[in-house]
């Protein structure tokens, strides 16, 4: 992309609200569960969406607002996708219990798995390329092989439901966020991972009663954030034992039961996240103060994610199968 080019070389400026539209993408025909822009830098003009429609498309979401390709491998509703850290593959996985790995130019899939449960949660290992793991409506979580197409691990856990995986900065762990939610107890609700040996480090990280249906990483900081269904996101710190800072809760979104994503912009200072109303919540990160809102969808925006090289170039979606750029 020629507009990326220029900011290839050069460090990430700081992060501003974005202001206008740039591009309306309207070619789902169901709800955009996930966005992701291509995490090679060069091609970071590439958006990755994966939607309820069964499929999962490209777009070049820089340059043209167009969709570059479709893939209809599922189906069923589709849960989760990534980007490959390489970029020429995508991981995805959904209600139809099967995980894709597709190769981007030719649409073949290299790896394909059935698995016993449905998929909700996928995410490759951030120091080991040919690593994922996957996890659904199930107890067990799952770590894959792709070259072997085998189970590497099994993390198994007495929940119903993984909402989120993040792996902590190394891979050396993980979390998970689950449904185990009951009237009497919130244990469970984040747990933590050693990746290597499948033991459980914590299951005592977040003690209020309500369910977390996304995490995310501070880029610069040892800390990580969870979205909850209490309508604020919590801060905890990625060591051991991951507590929770009581000074600093971002509220004033809506989550209400809908897997709404939230995220970091590159540079660690804004903090930003969909709402259930449509909005979209720009977070000072440092003060948990609010921003400013964006009223970006009519329904549920469920993901607002920030491009990695240009700055302030945000990427939004919701329940009606709409994508949009702002600027």
């Amino acid at each position: 992309s020629e507009l990326v080019k220029p900011y290839l070389g050069s460090k990430y400026k700081v992060t501003e609200v974005p202001k206008s539209l740039i591009f309306y993408m309207s070619k789902h025909s169901g709800p955009v569960n996930e966005i992701q822009w291509c995490p090679v830098r060069e091609q970071s003009h590439m958006l990755l969406s994966a939607s309820m429609d069964k499929t999962v498309k490209v777009w070049d979401a820089v340059d043209t607002g167009c969709c570059l390709k479709t893939y209809s491998c599922h189906s069923c509703a589709v849960r989760a996708a990534r980007w490959s850290s390489c970029g020429r593959r995508i991981l995805s996985g959904g209600f139809d219990s099967v995980v894709h790995l597709t190769d981007v130019e030719t649409g073949k899939q290299i790896f394909s798995s059935k698995n016993e449960f449905r998929i909700s949660a996928l995410k490759f290992h951030p120091t080991e390329p040919n690593t994922f793991i996957c996890g659904g409506f199930s107890p067990e979580v799952k770590a894959w092989d792709i070259r072997t197409s085998k189970v590497l691990r099994v993390y198994k856990a007495a929940i119903q439901q993984t909402l989120d995986i993040l792996f902590l900065p190394e891979g050396r762990e993980f979390l998970t966020t689950t449904d185990a939610v009951s009237r009497d107890s919130a244990d469970r609700t984040i747990i933590a991972w050693d990746f290597q040996s499948a033991a459980k480090i914590s299951n005592q990280i977040f003690h209020e009663r309500y369910t977390c249906p996304s995490l995310t990483l501070h880029p610069k900081e040892s800390v990580f954030v969870a979205q909850t269904n209490g309508n604020y996101m919590a801060l905890f710190s990625a060591q051991r034992p991951y507590r929770i800072n009581k000074k600093k809760r971002y509220e004033g979104h809506k989550v209400e039961g809908f897997a709404v994503g939230c995220e970091f912009s590159p540079d660690g200072t804004l903090l930003v996240t969909g709402s259930s109303d449509g909005k979209v919540f720009f977070y000072n990160y440092h003060t948990a103060r609010i921003i400013r809102t964006l009223s970006a969808h009519k329904e549920a925006c469920v993901s607002a994610i920030f491009h990695p090289v240009l700055p302030s170039l945000l990427a939004t979606c919701d329940w009606a199968g709409e994508i949009k750029i702002w600027q």
